[in-house]
Parts: structure tokens; C-alpha cells; sequence
């Protein structure tokens, strides 16, 4: 389980919690509480067997990746002491519907006859923090060069990221790679490898909380450490010869199944 975990969070940039709490907690009969600690376990090792690999091959956006924590950090600090202010029921339906919208995007961008389109015109606020950047594509084999744009609109979507994961409790990947590829018009590739950086950052600081609450069992969460850090490698691979397209394809009923558990969750159904 450790190993798919890894891999898929490794290729979308999302983590693998949302695969392997419910298996531990439906499939294995675990405590929801040692399921999260051992899920937050579990995001930092996809981050750290990632990130080396998308490092080593200039995949990952360094500068975009810790100018977006700020938002992410501030807007999960915010959510945990936000806790029981706003209705659950509300930010639930809220995110879901976003998901979904979210979805519906991406579902035009995979119909796009034009493909893939990378934006490399000039933003103020690009050039001043010098976030563009460069990578080589395998799938393509080709140099691509890329900039991006509306980047206040991506650090308030990376703040109301943090707020959910503070307020609620949930993985923020969708959100972040969400926020570049759709509103900062970053390229898939890059904001899946960036994604995985920051979920890293993210799940370190809470997984301080979780370790002395007593929520993480090692016996559970090593051994699910080791199998997603060997599957994050082999994912953070798998990525690279993939066709932006493919990846899309995956991405889209995965948040489209959480577009609708979260909407359907603020309704008071479970699915």
C-alpha cells in the first residue's frame, strides 16, 4: 500500500494520505486518530523521496515553492486557532464546490485542442521574485521555459489551502497544485514537483503535534514510511516520462471523488 501510496502522491503531487488513511481505517480496521499520524508519516516521506529526485533534475520550483509557504503556513496557523469559529458543515460544501469547479477546468484543459499551453509571458511580480524557471521535459524531449501570472491569486488559494488543512484536518495537495497549474497558469509537471515540497514543509510541523499527542505508532508508520519512500522515488521517475495529458487524466477523478465526498460530507452524508 505504501508503495502505490508513493507513487501516485509522488506523480500528482498530492501525498498518498488520502489513499492510505481510508485503507487503514475501512480495509484494516485502524483507529482514524493512528491512521492520520501514520497518513501525515507518510507525506513527508513521498516529500523527501520526491523532492531529491525532481532537485536532482531541476523539476522543482525552489523560489515559487517557499514564497507559497508563507501563504500555506500562515493560512494553516490561522485554521487551528480558527477551530469551532465557522461551521465545519459550510467550509465543507465551500472547498467541495471548489473542487468540483476545479475539476470541470481541468476536464477543458484535457479537451483543449491547442494541448498543453505554457505561458511565458512578463509579470511584475514574476520578474521581481525571479519565479520563472526552466525544465526539461522527457515525455516531450524538449527545454521548456515557463512563466506564470496572477500570482496574488495563487498565494490567497495556497492561504485558503492552509485554512482547510488547519480547519478541518485535510491534505492540502489538490488545493496547492490546483493553485499554480489553474490560477497561476504553472505548468503540470513543475506544479506537481513543487506540490510535494511544500506538502513536506506542511506535514513536518504537524506531524510534531501528532507525535506527542501519542497518534503515531511507530509499528505501523515505519513500515509504511519505507514502502512510500521507495515508491515516491519511483514515482518522482514515473512523472518525468509522462505525457502532461496522462497525468491529467489521473488527476481529474481523484479530485473529482473529492469534490464530491466534501460537498456530500457538509450535507451530512458519507461516502
Amino acid at each position: 500500500m505504501g508503495v502505490g501510496a508513493g507513487i501516485l502522491g509522488a506523480i500528482l503531487g498530492i501525498g498518498g494520505g488520502m489513499i492510505i488513511t481510508p485503507v487503514l481505517t475501512i480495509m484494516m480496521g485502524l483507529d482514524i486518530k493512528y491512521a492520520i499520524g501514520a497518513s501525515i508519516i507518510s507525506v513527508i516521506a513521498t516529500s523527501s523521496g520526491s523532492t531529491i529526485a525532481y532537485l536532482k533534475d531541476d523539476m522543482l520550483n525552489l523560489r515559487v515553492a517557499m514564497f507559497l509557504e508563507i501563504a500555506t503556513t500562515v493560512g494553516a496557523i490561522m485554521g487551528a486557532l480558527l477551530v469551532g469559529v465557522f461551521s465545519s458543515s459550510f467550509l465543507y460544501v465551500l472547498f467541495g464546490f471548489f473542487l468540483l469547479y476545479s475539476t470541470y477546468n481541468m476536464i477543458r484543459k484535457l479537451f483543449d485542442k491547442k494541448g498543453e499551453s505554457v505561458f511565458t509571458g512578463s509579470d511584475p511580480i514574476v520578474d521581481k521574485f525571479k519565479l520563472a524557471s526552466t525544465y526539461y521535459d522527457k515525455a516531450e524531449q524538449k527545454q521548456v521555459d515557463y512563466s506564470m501570472k496572477n500570482v496574488p491569486g495563487g498565494f490567497i488559494m495556497m492561504w485558503a489551502a492552509g485554512l482547510a488543512s488547519g480547519l478541518l484536518g485535510i491534505g492540502s495537495g489538490a488545493f496547492k497544485v490546483i493553485a499554480m497549474d489553474t490560477i497561476m497558469k504553472m505548468p503540470l509537471k513543475p506544479s506537481s514537483a513543487t506540490s510535494n515540497l511544500m506538502m513536506g514543509v506542511t506535514a513536518a510541523a504537524s506531524a510534531t503535534v501528532y507525535f506527542f499527542n501519542g497518534s503515531i505508532r511507530p509499528d505501523i508508520a515505519a513500515p509504511l514510511a519505507i514502502g512510500v519512500l521507495a515508491g515516491a522515488t519511483i514515482g518522482a521517475r514515473l512523472m518525468q516520462v509522462l505525457k502532461p495529458r496522462v497525468i491529467r487524466m489521473i488527476f481529474i477523478p481523484i479530485i473529482l471523488y473529492m469534490g464530491v465526498q466534501m460537498a456530500l460530507k457538509g450535507f451530512g452524508v458519507n461516502i
